[in-house]
């Protein structure tokens, strides 16, 4: 079963830290002080993590990681899904975040557009009210059986 957790500002984060780790080689930092945190579990273990904070007018996203063992089953969408579901839910003007140009296409599909480059990384950016979680709208087939026009 997958399903995502909610981990608010000043909880445990010992399973969210653990997959950062794991993914990026860094665990907890001061930023944690002010993210919410989400974890996604497949049968009971985390296997992806995200974080989602407001800064300077914008809600941010970082930090989106899968373990090796848990790649290619969707979890980083659905850890991304999540993300943009509760930046939506908190009447988000913006959703900003920086990603390395490798990941870029990877946000775009959901809508992310590039806004700076700095480095060897990019910031992107996406409207809050151009959020869209429902895959089937963008979908480009006609013979889905889960497509309702």
């Amino acid at each position: 079963m997958i399903q995502g957790k909610w981990f608010p500002q000043g909880a445990d984060l010992n399973e969210a830290a653990a997959v950062r780790r794991a993914v990026f080689g860094r665990g907890e930092d001061p930023l944690d002080g002010e993210a919410q945190n989400v974890v996604v579990y497949s049968d009971d273990t985390p296997a992806a993590s995200g974080r989602l904070w407001w800064r300077d007018g914008s809600f941010w996203i970082g930090d989106i990681g899968v373990l090796p063992d848990f790649r290619g089953r969707k979890l980083g969408d659905l850890t991304l899904r999540l993300l943009l579901f509760k930046a939506q839910n908190h009447y988000a003007r913006e959703v900003r975040l920086r990603t390395p140009e490798e990941t870029e296409g990877f946000f775009a599909r959901l809508g992310f557009r590039e806004d700076l480059e700095k480095g060897d990384a990019a910031e992107m950016f996406l409207p809050g009210d151009e959020i869209q979680l429902d895959s089937c709208k963008s979908c480009k087939k006609a013979d889905c059986p889960n497509r309702k026009d």
